[in-house]
């Protein structure tokens, strides 16, 4: 599949999930269901969210969901973040889905599968929104 000029070459960011796509997690035609790779999405967005603030954060919003391409049942997905901007309390985090098959057909190049932006929020034991601390800009580019 031919890719859009819009769209990148390699991943950006740093890898924080792979995982296996397996039949489970398919439609009737093999391909897996956009909301399985969404909270895909979100587990690796709340892995980043926990580092960057040092402790417990939760998902606030997402938007600009976009899938690209399916993903097949076989094909490994590899989630990468970047974090794109630090709030008081808040964390905006860009995430890309890469997906290659390692299991039916090798293939040795990665495919860009899907992207999106998530908002997190720093909170304390309580629920209530905390400060992110300050160490939090060293993951800023």
């Amino acid at each position: 599949m031919a890719r859009s000029p819009h769209q990148p070459s390699s991943p950006t960011g740093m890898m924080v999930l792979r995982t296996l796509a397996m039949p489970r997690d398919t439609n009737p035609w093999g391909d897996v269901f956009g909301g399985w790779v969404m909270s895909q999405m979100d587990i690796a967005a709340g892995l980043m969210a926990g580092e960057v603030s040092e402790g417990r954060a939760t998902t606030v919003a997402v938007n600009t969901v976009v899938f690209h391409r399916p993903v097949a049942v076989g094909q490994t997905i590899c989630i990468y973040a970047h974090l794109v901007k630090i709030g008081r309390t808040s964390m905006e985090i860009a995430l890309q889905v890469w997906a290659r098959d390692l299991v039916h057909n090798y293939e040795a190049d990665r495919a860009f599968a899907a992207e999106a932006v998530f908002h997190y929020v720093a909170i304390d034991e309580t629920g209530r929104p905390r400060p992110v601390p300050e160490s939090a800009r060293a993951f800023l580019d």
